[in-house]
Parts: structure tokens; sequence; C-alpha cells
């Protein structure tokens, strides 16, 4: 690295780093880009199981939680999850649709770092790994970045850091340090996209399930997802589980329909008139997995051979609402060590919805996981990287 001036120095080689990064250095820009980890790309790296969730088509506004919900919109639109797939297709990169317009890498999550890499390098931008940031100052003409490495000076300053998740991969909170020190707000921070966690009495009831798995309804408050619901040796995972994570805070309850498609209360009196002689052991196991239902039973003290015949209005009701109502309150959840994304961030009223540049100190932008934009599960959070990204290299 030099100490001469530069266009854009961007700090955070994640996603929306490399985006910005290609898209200024295409507009002709002078573009050095550093990270302190000894690989660029490592969430990009370790999502969707190794193949990378890199987009979800249908992405739009409402899939993204923010203070201000429609700080997303401009640049959503104008760089839209078919145009990041068209930069796939042309790279040649086989891929997916896994579910409701997931798409997937076919070989690896490698595929796209390479073609990010590749970009970069063709378009003249410099990657500098390893180095860590001790300091950034405001100059009349720009900024002066103290780094391990030396102090560079840069017209553009973007910050792309990311959050809080994941720590052991490096995760630190730069970008809001930065924020604050440039006069920014910082709104409540918290894991999500996390499994819960439950303690006691509650942990205890679930012991032995770990492993079982079906497809559920999770509620908390007026927001529902339909998907995955897993039992773990800690809590509770899953899709379903992942995502109201997001909009759960604690002391609030959550309602899970283990089988949303089913009427149990109806389902149970038509077994109990057409097949009496059935013991209600039999009868659960047909619609839930066989431990889970075994659980169910013991938990409400009935006997899994009695017979339908033999069981009261009231003791239908107690294992229907079991299957389509069980209420509870999560102890927590497992924070930031395995959240998937940070919510909340840098304050987007301080921020150009356009360009993602800062109101309070021009020059300065922020993208990516360190804005207040958080998306849902499946790809959603990778497109929010790729379009502001792409919004703030237009701009650089």
């Amino acid at each position: 690295m030099t100490s001469q001036t530069h266009d854009v120095v961007i700090i955070g080689a994640g996603a929306a780093g490399l985006m910005c990064a290609i898209e200024a250095a295409r507009r002709g820009k002078s573009v050095i880009l550093l990270d302190h980890a000894k690989k660029p790309a490592e969430k990009i790296r370790i999502s969707g199981g190794g193949k990378c969730n890199f987009t979800h088509l249908k992405a739009t506004p409402k899939n993204f939680l923010s203070h201000n919900e429609h700080f997303c919109i401009s640049a959503l639109k104008r760089f839209t999850p078919w145009d990041f797939l068209d930069r796939v297709v042309a790279r040649g990169i086989t891929y997916f649709e896994k579910t409701e317009g997931q798409l997937f890498c076919e070989t690896s999550a490698g595929d796209i770092i390479d073609m990010l890499l590749d970009d970069l390098e063709e378009a003249g931008g410099e990657l500098y790994l390893g180095v860590s940031i001790e300091g950034v100052t405001k100059t009349p003409d720009g900024f002066e970045i103290d780094t391990s490495n030396g102090v560079l000076l840069a017209d553009k300053l973007v910050m792309a850091t990311g959050g809080l998740s994941i720590p052991k991969m490096g995760a630190t909170g730069l970008a809001y340090d930065i924020a604050r020190q440039f006069g920014h707000s910082i709104t409540e921070t918290r894991a999500g996209l996390v499994p819960f966690t439950l303690g006691g009495d509650k942990l205890a009831a679930i012991e032995g399930l770990s492993g079982v798995s079906l497809n559920a309804r999770v509620t908390c408050g007026k927001t529902s997802f339909d998907d995955g619901f897993l039992f773990t040796h800690r809590g509770l995972s899953g899709p379903s589980i992942l995502q109201i994570s997001s909009y759960w805070k604690p002391g609030q309850t959550l309602e899970i329909n283990l089988r949303p498609d089913i009427d149990m209360l109806a389902h149970l009196q038509a077994k109990r008139k057409d097949r009496s002689k059935q013991t209600i052991g039999t009868v659960m196991a047909e619609v839930l997995p066989r431990r889970l239902s075994e659980r169910l039973l013991e938990w409400h003290k009935v006997q899994p051979e009695n017979r339908m015949a033999e069981l009261s209005n009231a003791t239908l009701q107690t294992l229907a609402d079991a299957v389509n109502r069980w209420s509870f309150m999560p102890d927590g959840t497992e924070g930031y060590r395995t959240a998937e994304v940070t919510l909340g961030g840098i304050d987007t009223e301080g921020l150009s919805s356009q360009t993602l540049e800062s109101l309070k100190c021009p020059g300065l932008y922020f993208i990516g996981e360190c804005v207040d934009v958080t998306g849902w599960l499946g790809g959603y959070n990778f497109q929010w990287a790729w379009s502001s990204g792409w919004a703030a290299g237009q701009a650089v």
C-alpha cells in the first residue's frame, strides 16, 4: 500500500465491500479494499451450508426490517436480484432454486467469491488482507486512514465491515465506532436469525427431542412464518424459528402450530367417531414425529394406550391446543455467536437512501449489514449487500 491519495478506500472485504469496490473501480476510480481477516468474504464462504444462498428472486422492501421501512427501496430497485443473477449466469456459475426464489450455487460458495475477486482484479481494484484499522481522521481533502500497514489517504471512505454476528469470524463493531465518531446514531443492535435457548424446566421438558424436525407455523405478535422447525439440545431452531427471532424480544410469548395444515381438534373428534378403538398414541404418531407425539402425551398426562372412545372432549381440546397452539416464552437466544445477522445498526436518518453517503460527513459511506437494514432468511441479506454496495459504488 502507498500513502498517496486514492479515490476510494473501502474497509471490509465481504459481499457489500467487494461489490462497492468492483463498481467504483469499473468507473475508473483508484480503489483500495482492506480487511483485517486473512481471507476475504468468509460469510459468503460458509453461507447456505457452503453453497451460498446468494439472492432471493422475490426480494422486496417488505422482506427487510428497519426503523425506516422505506430506506432500502432505492437501492433494491436500482440493483435487483435479477441484476446479480445476470452476473452469475454470465460467469457460467451453475445454480439451483431451492424454495420460493432462494438461489444457491450448484457447486460451492467459492464460485461467487472467485467471481467477485476476478471482477475486482479485472476492474483494477486492489485488495489487502490482514490489515487492521487503527484510526480514521477527516482532512480538508478527504480522509486519513491509519492502518497496521501505514497511513492511507482517500477522497472517499466506505465502511463495509458488517455487524456483530459470528465474532469467531472476526466480526467487530468498527463501523459503529466510526459512525459515532462522525456524529451518527446507532439504533439498538441485537442478534437476528438466531436459535432460541431454553433453560430449567423448559429445557428438561424437551430433553431427548434433539434432532426432531417438522414444518411448523411460529407466531410472535402479528408476524408468522411457516417453515422448518427443529428441536436442539439447547432449545429450538430451524428456518421458522430463525425468521421469527428477528421479531422477538425478551419477555414475549411465541405461539407454535406444529401442524398448521390440520385442525387438530376436528381431526381428533373425527378419529374418536370413526376409529374409536384406535389408541391416542397411534393417532398422535400419525400426525407428529413419534418422539414428539409421545412427549406431548406425557406432558399432558394422557396414557398412549388409551382408546379414542375413552377420551373426553376436554382431553381432546387439550391435545389439540398442544399441537395447534403451543405457547411458551423462550429464555433467550444463542446471541451473536451463531446469529446470521445483526439487527439494528447505523441509523438510516443520517444516510442518503440513494447513495448510502453520510449526511453528516460528506465523502463517508456505510453499506451492508452495519446499516439498520436487516433481511429475512433466504438470500435477502446478500441482496441488500449487493444492492447497497452497488449504489455506493456508483457514487464514490
